[in-house]
């Protein structure tokens, strides 16, 4: 699928209708040289619908800088939320809005409009009876005006709109995974710069319960082991540091249990079939922005009763994220977004993949 600066696959499923969001980064800019964090970030989503084992273009929705889309659901109504990380073409605004959509009965219209600063990912989830849709945002860089800089930020739905719930502290955030363990519910926020956080809900608010990575945090996944019952957290790292950790029941925390080796990790996913569990590694770049290396080998991994092993490598190019659809098969589709050609450019094809592990 022909995209650019793609850096989310988001499935939804609206009615008998699937459909892929794809927010996009940046477009190239004719005779401009090639840089990760340059290009025209006046940008669209672009919504695709499945038809039958393709994906062809259906819409489009003005999203600036796209860097993540998270569709959800309250009741009958379906919601699609868009972060936007900047406008412009050079020099460019970080403080951008973000807009959160609601279908129509025939597209998305906007629904709630938020004011954000280097807006990377939403994650809506619930605790209890209560719904919460949190953003990762914020930039720290040399040349930036860093009183411009922002936490990243948890809304609660008020029952008509998301209200401010609760500021967690970050300076260059990822990324959010909401998970619960012996019937506890848990955060975990990925920031770049400052530690990435697992935080605990305690009946009123979300409070620090472990450091989870000292720096360069991007994603999380979780799962249960299918013969020990345990549960274990993978923890991506942009550094050669990506690592899955194992809950001890009786510390009431975290342990380390298994590194992952490699650079570049960018996002993950758990991929559930008759053959076992998998997790897919997406990895971005090796390297600095201003040097990339951009082709990269991602991982799948396979869980051996024990351990994740590496059963599998393929090519991605600044991947960015990997979004799983399971329809019903056992074999499921994977969506792996690139966001960078080999030689630095936007212009890049995403891929769907029939996963047959």
């Amino acid at each position: 699928m022909p995209t650019s600066g793609a850096r989310a696959a988001q499935p939804l499923r609206i009615g008998d209708d699937e459909f892929l969001a794809i927010p996009q980064l940046a477009y190239d800019i004719p005779g401009a040289p090639a840089h990760m964090n340059g290009g025209d970030s006046e940008t669209r989503l672009r919504l695709l619908r499945r038809a039958g084992e393709r994906f062809v273009p259906w819409g489009e929705l003005p999203a600036p800088g796209g860097e993540d889309a998270e569709f959800f659901t309250i009741g009958e109504r379906a919601f699609l939320a868009v972060a936007s990380i900047r406008t412009g073409a050079g020099p460019y605004n970080y403080t951008a809005p973000s807009t959160v959509f609601e279908w129509d009965g025939e597209g998305f219209e906007s629904f709630q409009v938020f004011d954000t600063y280097a807006a990377r990912q939403w994650r809506h989830f619930t605790v209890g009876h209560r719904r919460f849709l949190a953003l990762a945002q914020g930039v720290a860089v040399p040349g930036q005006e860093q009183g411009a800089n922002r936490p990243s930020v948890i809304h609660e739905w008020d029952g008509e709109r998301f209200a401010h719930f609760q500021d967690i502290p970050s300076r260059w955030a990822y990324n959010w995974h909401a998970f619960t363990v012996d019937g506890a519910h848990f955060l975990a926020h990925a920031d770049h710069v400052s530690p990435s956080v697992l935080y605990r809900w305690d009946g009123e608010r979300f409070t620090p319960h472990q450091e989870l990575a000292d720096t360069a945090g991007r994603a999380f996944a979780t799962f249960t082991g299918p013969a020990d019952g345990a549960t274990y957290l993978v923890v991506a790292r942009i550094d050669d540091g990506s690592q899955v950790l194992r809950w001890d029941v009786g510390a009431g925390r975290f342990v380390a249990h298994q590194r992952l080796s490699g650079a570049g990790g960018r996002e993950l996913a758990v991929v559930r079939t008759p053959n076992g569990l998998h997790v897919v590694r997406i990895n971005f770049i090796h390297g600095t922005p201003a040097d990339p290396t951009t082709a990269l080998r991602s991982q799948i991994y396979r869980w051996d009763g024990a351990r994740l092993e590496t059963v599998l490598e393929f090519p991605t190019t600044g991947g960015t994220d990997v979004g799983v659809l399971d329809d019903g098969s056992a074999s499921p589709l994977l969506v792996v977004t690139n966001s960078l050609s080999a030689d630095r450019r936007f212009a890049a094809e995403s891929v769907v993949y029939r996963f047959s592990g």
